[in-house]
């Protein structure tokens, strides 16, 4: 995919992503003409505090480059040794089209800015869906990722290569973990009002 821009707000925590010796920011986005597919990646958890300013400035953004839909991916902690996806869509016809793939998130909640995604589409009747991959902690699971990417390519029909995720997922589980960590000591409890985010490429 070829990468468009990144995301960037004081009220982000205070890291820098590393890959390769490279610095990454660490909210993306990148792009797939021939699929015809945008995609936000962060690797950082976004504070409670600014989840509705990051969720409407995406939901705007994806209005006005004419989205047809907005898939919001998120992991749910359960004590369950097989990874199950769940879904839940804005729309009777969403149900429709991911009910074979995942299992309908019949009652219950959806948090953080994966949440407040979905609910700020529902809000204004934009279509869209919540794929929720079932983890066995509140940390990333990299196996509960594949899981995602598995129904992605069903829906979408696409031909995401999940090998090396799971090859190296123990070692990319155990990175993901210490990055959770590091962030988690350099987050303030307190966050003060946000001010509109910036994206640029």
């Amino acid at each position: 995919m070829e990468y468009l821009g990144a995301i960037h707000s004081k009220y982000f925590p205070p890291v820098a992503m590393l890959l390769e010796g490279r610095v990454n920011m660490p909210v993306r986005i990148y792009e797939s003409a021939k699929n015809e597919l945008i995609v936000v990646v962060s690797d950082i958890p976004i504070h409670p505090s600014i989840a509705y300013i990051v969720s409407k400035s995406l939901i705007d953004w994806a209005v006005s480059i004419n989205a047809r839909e907005v898939v919001s991916v998120a992991g749910i902690p359960l004590e369950n040794e097989e990874h199950i996806v769940f879904g839940a869509a804005t729309t009777d016809e969403g149900i429709e089209n991911i009910k074979k793939f995942v299992e309908i998130f019949q009652m219950g909640t959806i948090s953080g800015i994966a949440g407040s995604i979905v609910t700020e589409c529902a809000s204004r009747n934009f279509p869209a869906i919540s794929l929720l991959g079932s983890t066995h902690s509140q940390n990333p699971d990299p196996l509960a990722a594949v899981a995602v990417i598995k129904v992605l390519n069903d829906l979408y029909n696409l031909s995401i290569d999940t090998e090396k995720l799971v090859r190296e997922a123990g070692q990319i589980e155990l990175e993901m973990q210490k990055l959770a960590e590091d962030i988690r000591t350099t987050v303030e409890p307190e966050v003060g009002p946000p001010n509109p985010l910036s994206m640029y490429g």
